[in-house]
């Protein structure tokens, strides 16, 4: 992803005056669906990594991209919702743009997805698939910070350490996973 020069834009009405993503999603979308898709699949990810019982990686990355898909849908139109003004765009239309732009959201659990649907075809187990899910999205978290920072115009140093701000959550996630099995 190539970040808009300086000065670049929303279109109108996806937050005027902020830079712009890919497809007119604000940079700021972007950033919070990245993060927010990424830790929601690895919790979910390592919810599902139980020792015991039927392993079900397809069923489980199912449920993975359907709780995404359910948290982008709630956020957007919750976000829609507090915008809501007596006279303003019509509701429903703004409704759906606003659960539309939240793709950053479920495209961060796709990696996730993936994954499990590796282990779905036997490529490798559903524990394994889990372990170097943790692993990725601790990275992808990093990415998301730097990315956040360096988008506010921070240096690379701030930057980095923002970046493992991020990490945190990713290490909190693992930490909690590897405490309950």
């Amino acid at each position: 992803m190539t970040l808009p020069p300086r000065g670049g834009a929303a279109p109108e009405g996806a937050g005027q005056g902020t830079p712009a993503a890919p497809l007119g999603v604000p940079l700021q979308r972007l950033l919070f669906g990245g993060v927010y898709g990424t830790v929601l699949a690895s919790a979910l990810a390592s919810a599902l990594d139980e020792d015991g019982g039927t392993h079900n990686p397809g069923y489980d990355a199912l449920w993975i991209l359907v709780a995404a898909l359910a948290a982008a849908a709630a956020h957007g139109y919750a976000h829609a919702v507090a915008h809501w003004t007596a006279g303003g765009k019509r509701a429903t239309a703004e409704s759906v743009r606003s659960v539309l732009a939240e793709w950053p959201l479920v495209a961060a659990v796709l990696p996730t997805v993936a994954a499990l649907l590796g282990a779905a075809a036997g490529w490798w187990g559903e524990q394994g698939a889990v372990g170097v899910v943790l692993v990725v999205n601790t990275a992808a978290l990093f990415g998301w910070g730097l990315l956040a920072a360096r988008a506010a115009g921070q240096g690379w140093a701030p930057a980095c350490r923002v970046g493992l701000v991020d990490v945190l959550l990713g290490l909190f996630i693992v930490s909690a996973n590897a405490l309950t099995h």
